[in-house]
């Protein structure tokens, strides 16, 4: 049975005349399903239900469907949904009020007439790739579950229970946020699509921050098509999608850095998949983009994430610190110690990279890189010591850190053969190039899916 998405979803509610009630119980029971044990903090069952059968009656009404059509929708627990608390998956947050206004993000995904299913799990306070949670659990990485049930593998992080309640059919969409890749790590990792678009696209208002920098509002969808979908929601934007052939798009492979230390399974994807698209006709070019060098000396002191979480965490910290995950604490406090001056240096010294890349990057439509340099690593050596945690997040955060840094915008798809662990392909740009990258994601998913068909 084919995989349900957002476009047939649509299409069957509008053409078949499916429930959308039934649909919102069928996402509902899976959300309550082992696959999404610890995906989710809090369901909003009344309250989706309660929009379900709004739109249902809409529909029988003779009313236009908005463009979700009904479909379900769940929610990073950063995101302000009205009457419920917003806790970002710590402890700590135990008292956090009841929202009384949805974030705009939400609002949005709302009016569009999604059906918000729940909260989803996260690394607490967004603040790793990996998306192990000791306060609510570690979700299910379901598509390496499938594959072997004795090893449990991360789901990636941060938005760790949102790709876990897409993969599982709890949702259709996941609202997360993507600050150095908490988007596009968890779909690498779990054969999922992620899409970070440029920052300033979508509305940051009623969320819990990590970075007010890097912090980016996006998604995790089944494909390419759905993303160009929830993006025109959040961004409340249309999309102008170009369709080219792969042979009328130029691309470039980087090989500084982002092909350093890869593990045999994402270089044997990696490879095959170049291979594949240069014989449907793809140019690729290999680049060195010497640029990408830099980036370990800009952010020698720690880069944005922890002086600006350290701002927003102070006073909390001071009061309720010990409820911390200690690994996340850690990483918080390094902000304490970076001067006014290092940070406003750290702003000027982004400032040039960026425009030293833009430069680099003129003539190419889109970079492709692999979204992370590893397959899910098995959970339990990075819960039992804390140097093979760090060395997995930094390798997690390596590839798709840089398009935050860049203030760019990112598809992460899925490009393994069937039956292997997932591993993503990342296809990247600078600011303001999403339809470019949009659109050279869909050309690129068509030909890696005629290659499979050719296959088999």
């Amino acid at each position: 049975m084919p995989t349900p998405t957002l476009d047939s979803h649509r299409r069957s509610v509008l053409e078949g005349g499916a429930s959308i009630e039934a649909a919102t119980q069928q996402a509902l029971e899976a959300a309550r399903a082992p696959s999404c044990d610890k995906a989710f903090i809090r369901l909003f069952e009344r309250s989706a239900l309660a929009a379900a059968s709004a739109l249902q009656a809409q529909r029988h009404a003779g009313a236009p469907l908005p463009p979700l059509a009904g479909a379900a929708i769940s929610v990073k627990d950063l995101y302000d949904v009205a009457g419920f608390p917003t806790t970002a998956a710590s402890a700590t947050m135990h008292d956090a009020p009841i929202a009384a206004h949805d974030s705009l993000a939400v609002a949005r995904v709302r009016a569009a007439g999604g059906v918000l299913v729940g909260h989803t799990n996260m690394s607490e306070f967004a603040f790793s790739g990996v998306g192990i949670n000791p306060h609510f659990g570690t979700p299910l990485n379901v598509a390496a579950a499938a594959l072997d049930a004795t090893t449990p593998r991360a789901p990636g992080g941060s938005t760790s229970g949102g790709a876990t309640s897409v993969a599982a059919g709890a949702a259709l969409a996941a609202l997360g946020s993507d600050t150095g890749g908490s988007i596009r790590i968890p779909a690498a990792l779990q054969g999922l699509v992620g899409f970070k678009n440029t920052q300033r696209l979508t509305p940051l208002d009623g969320t819990v921050p990590l970075s007010t920098t890097l912090d980016t509002v996006c998604a995790i969808t089944r494909d390419v098509g759905d993303a160009v979908a929830i993006h025109e929601v959040l961004a409340q934007r249309r999309v102008a999608l170009v369709a080219r052939p792969l042979r009328a798009w130029r691309l470039a492979v980087p090989r500084t850095l982002m092909l350093d230390a890869l593990d045999g399974a994402v270089a044997g994807a990696f490879d095959r998949t170049l291979h594949a698209l240069r014989a449907g006709g793809a140019h690729i070019d290999d680049i060195a983009l010497p640029e990408l060098s830099e980036v370990a000396t800009i952010n020698a002191g720690g880069g944005f994430s922890p002086p600006e979480s350290w701002a927003w965490h102070r006073r909390r910290m001071a009061e309720r610190g010990g409820g911390y995950d200690p690994r996340v604490a850690l990483r918080i406090r390094r902000g304490e110690s970076m001067s006014a001056a290092d940070y406003i240096d750290l702003i000027h010294a982004r400032r040039r990279w960026i425009e030293r890349m833009a430069r680099a990057l003129q003539g190419f439509d889109a970079m492709l890189s692999p979204t992370v340099p590893i397959v899910a690593p098995a959970i339990e050596p990075l819960r039992a010591s804390d140097e093979a945690f760090f060395a997995a997040n930094g390798l997690l955060l390596r590839n798709p850190s840089m398009v935050n840094l860049l203030d760019g915008c990112a598809l992460s798809l899925p490009c393994q053969r069937a039956g292997e662990l997932p591993v993503g392909l990342m296809v990247w740009s600078g600011a303001l190039a999403d339809d470019t990258v949009l659109s050279v994601s869909l050309a690129i998913e068509s030909a890696l899916r005629a290659s499979a068909a050719k296959a088999n």
